[in-house]
Parts: C-alpha cells; structure tokens; sequence
C-alpha cells in the first residue's frame, strides 16, 4: 500500500513582520522611557529646591514676628555669622581665606563711626550698666534695658526714653545703614486684650521705638521691627535679676554688606530684571526666525572649500 505523501509546507515570506513588529515594540517603549526621564515636574522641583535652600541657609529657619513689609531683610543670626564669616573668628582656620559678605572699608569706617558716638553720648547710662554698645565689622548693637524705656505691661514710651532714643536717632541719621529695632521680653505670661501674649508686647515695643526713629529723621524704608517675646533669654529666668536683663531692646544697625545680602526687595528686582531680559531677547530671536519679519538668515555664496590638489602650489 503506497504511502500518503505529506503535502508540501509553503515557505512564510512574511516571518519577517513577527521580528519587526518586536523592534518596533521595544523602540516605541525605549523612547517612551526616555521621555519620562527627560519630562522633569516643575512642580516637585520647586518644592525639592526650596527644602535644600532651607536646609543650607540658617536665615531662613525660625523667623520672628515683624512689624514691617515682608519684603524687608529678614532676622540674622549675629552670633552664627560671626563665627561663619568673621574673618578674624579664633575658631577660623583659614583666617587668609574669609567666607560670607565682606564688609567694605567705607562699613567699616562708618560702624566705627556709630559706635564710637553713641559710647560718647551715652557715656552715663553705659557706666550704670543701662546701655551696652557692642560692634564688629558688620554690625553695630546697641542694647538698652526696658527698665528706662517702658512700664511693666505697657509699649509706650517713657519720658525719660525719649530723650535717650533721640540722641541715638540724631547720631544713626547721618548715616545710610539699614537699622533692625528687636524687642524681647522675659517669660512671665501676659494676656491682656491688647497683649495677648508676649509675642505681641515685644513687638509693639520695637515699633514703638521704630515710630521715634522716624520722627527723628531716619528714613522708614531703613527700618525694621522685630519681636523676639522670652525666646531670646541672656539670662536666667528664674530670678528677678535675669528677668530684667532678659527684658530689653537691641538696635542693630547693619552694614552694607548685611542689608545687600539679606534684603529680598532688591533680590526680587533682580530677578525680575533678569527675566524680563531673557524674555525680550527670546522675542527679538522669535522676529528675526518668523516668516515675513524681514529677516531672512545669511546666504553664503562662496564655492564650498576644496581638497589640496596633487598639483601642488601655494597654500
């Protein structure tokens, strides 16, 4: 019995499409992920960049209560920029190598200035321990206990402060230094309708002092007040002693290099300045590409550049 042959398999021409189609397959999803690594959220980049901002840069941890715009320098650490950015700091290394804003020999002069006039003009209220002036390179303090200035409670002015305030305003007036007035309180509670806490009274003291400083010829825009309440002790608050150094007023007139640093204001300017030039130099590139603006691109009308020649000659 003859046997059935087997009917002929006809070759598929068109295996080629299965290998093709898995090409494309890993292509389309090769690109797809790389478009997801290049896409970057604006958003989650933002927010990623403000938390390391906040991380590394100590002057905008723990903001105090102002009084004045929110555009105006914010609280600066005196004792960590020193130790940060003196140049002449014991614990300095590298004293040849100073960091942070470097005082002009213009701040310098005029600190020098300021303090040496207000130790003059205050000569008695500093012996009696009511007043201590402090200075460096980048900042004048002038510390005045709250027992000349004001009743226990109350933010108003005493008589006898005017006179005290007035002389030192006379003498910061004829200099251009931005000026911080901080308020700071002992840790006895108040709550009263208008000081409901010490955050209050101590900034209503400091702007108690700002509203002086402006009638006295210091122009607004250099000042700013700030309250610290019982949070900034410099001594204990156990006694009655240590409360009434704890409660006090600090004028810290800053130098240039301070004020450049830290003054949001101009920071904003800038930012928007740049921004507006970048946005009219885009405009100007986008004229000069869009079709009917006139502009056309350069026509190079020279023969492309040719091989040297066996021939030899100049070259």
């Amino acid at each position: 019995m003859a046997r059935r042959k087997k009917p002929e398999e006809h070759e598929n021409h068109e295996r080629w499409l299965v290998s093709y189609a898995d090409f494309i397959t890993l292509l389309f999803a090769f690109f797809v992920v790389m478009y997801s690594i290049s896409a970057v959220n604006e958003g989650k980049y933002r927010v990623l960049s403000d938390s390391i901002s906040a991380a590394f840069d100590p002057t905008l941890a723990g903001l105090p209560i102002k009084l004045s715009s929110p555009l105006r320098p914010p609280v600066l650490e005196r004792d960590m920029l020193s130790r940060e950015m003196s140049p002449i700091s014991r614990n300095n290394q590298y004293p040849n190598a100073p960091s942070g804003p470097q005082p002009s020999e213009e701040d310098r002069l005029n600190l020098s200035k300021i303090s040496n006039q207000v130790e003059r003009s205050l000569a008695p209220l500093i012996e009696e321990d009511l007043i201590r002036v402090k200075n460096n390179d980048l900042w004048v303090e002038i510390e005045i206990k709250s027992s000349i200035l004001f009743k226990s409670g109350r933010a108003g002015l005493s008589r006898q402060a005017r006179p005290v305030l007035q002389k030192i305003a006379g003498i910061l007036a004829k200099f251009p230094n931005y000026i911080q007035v901080e308020g700071f309180t002992d840790d006895v509670p108040i709550r009263t309708p208008t000081y409901p806490s010490n955050w209050e009274l101590s900034a209503a003291r400091a702007a108690s002092v700002v509203h002086l400083f402006t009638q006295s010829g210091i122009p607004p825009k250099h000042l700013s007040a700030i309250g610290y309440a019982e949070y900034k002790p410099i001594a204990s608050n156990k006694t009655a002693e240590g409360r009434q150094k704890n409660r006090r007023i600090n004028i810290i007139v800053q130098s240039d290099a301070i004020a450049r640093r830290t003054n949001r204001t101009e920071q904003l300017e800038e930012s928007l300045a740049g921004k507006r030039k970048a946005e009219a130099a885009s405009n100007i590139e986008r004229q000069k590409t869009a079709p009917g603006s006139g502009f056309a691109p350069p026509i190079n009308l020279l023969p492309p550049a040719r091989g040297s020649t066996t021939g030899g000659g100049a070259s």
